[in-house]
């Protein structure tokens, strides 16, 4: 056994000045799920472990200039299980439902996995793809850190030593805009993807041309991976399906995957360009749903506001 301090702060002040004291030897817990494994691996050994667990006012969800601000501490579950991350972003509580077994999404943290940096997970390109950005605070302040610019490679990031994650924020949707997020298991279905593509995609007011687009892939690279070239051959385009093929083959061309008992890298490529298609024919499904729930919606909001006129009208 490798012994270690153990730190209970109550206060982000008191978290700062352990991580101040110990400087690289200290190390941040709060689910544990992925640090434990690799202590006892000993991948990594902390002179001091400072909890996070009796934090309060870190796991909140609330809506924020029309998006959603999701504290660091935060389960997996709770975004997962989340009424109003599953009413306004279906995408992002689908990712994270797809994390692992629920024992481990009721224990891991939403900051803790982005800090955690394994490019194998679920969260990651969903929340790049939705343009999220991260709080890292320290005791000199705090910094908003866009998401596709966060990851730096295996198992790193540009958080500085003293820097704890706070919050997690995602801009509001724009109209006419869908989303969608497909994780390929060949094996079980707690296990990482072969391959993990989220696509968020924007039409014009007459669902016919592509206003923008985000594509980002997981397990297939060092780092979860933008395609921005993907993207770009999208905009401006009208909906057709050699668009969206188009789209997977420069998807593709992004990746560098390695070769593991999940698949070989060549057969990872494919299935890259195979489910950025399929992820933005799934946007596109759901761009076209909402389309019609809210022209069904209308008739009955005109008739809804007849009822109410007719109402007054009859105790005039």
């Amino acid at each position: 056994m490798i012994p270690f301090e153990y730190r209970t702060p109550k206060t982000l002040k008191e978290v700062h000045a352990g991580l101040q004291e110990f400087g690289p030897d200290a190390k941040l817990i709060a689910g544990g799920t992925a640090l434990v494994i690799m202590m006892k691996q000993r991948l990594v050994r902390p002179s001091c472990l400072v909890s996070l667990r009796d934090l309060r006012g870190l796991n909140g969800i609330e809506v924020e200039d029309g998006g959603l601000s999701i504290g660091g501490l935060a389960t997996h579950r709770e975004v997962e299980s989340s009424s109003l991350v599953r009413r306004r972003l279906p995408m992002l509580a689908e990712a994270y439902h797809h994390v692992a077994t629920i024992r481990i999404r009721n224990m891991a943290t939403v900051g803790g996995g982005l800090a955690h940096a394994d490019p194998n997970q679920d969260p990651p390109p969903a929340l790049i793809a939705l343009g999220a950005t991260v709080k890292a605070t320290s005791a000199k302040g705090s910094r908003v850190v866009p998401l596709d610019g966060f990851f730096t490679d295996y198992y790193e990031t540009v958080l500085n030593p003293d820097e704890i994650i706070t919050g997690l924020f995602i801009p509001k949707v724009p109209a006419n805009t869908g989303a969608a997020y497909l994780k390929f298991l060949p094996r079980t279905a707690d296990d990482y993807a072969t391959v993990s593509a989220a696509a968020v995609l924007t039409l014009d007011k007459n669902l016919k041309t592509i206003v923008d687009a985000r594509i980002a892939l997981g397990s297939v690279g060092t780092t979860p991976i933008r395609a921005t070239a993907a993207e770009a051959v999208l905009r401006g385009q009208p909906v057709k399906a050699e668009a969206f093929a188009e789209a997977g083959e420069k998807a593709k061309e992004a990746t560098d995957p390695i070769s593991d008992f999940r698949g070989s890298a060549g057969y990872k490529k494919e299935m890259a360009a195979v489910f950025v298609r399929r992820a933005l024919d799934k946007a596109l499904a759901d761009v076209r749903q909402q389309a019609r729930a809210k022209a069904a919606a209308k008739p009955k909001a005109k008739k809804k506001a007849a009822k109410k006129v007719a109402k007054k009208q009859r105790r005039r």
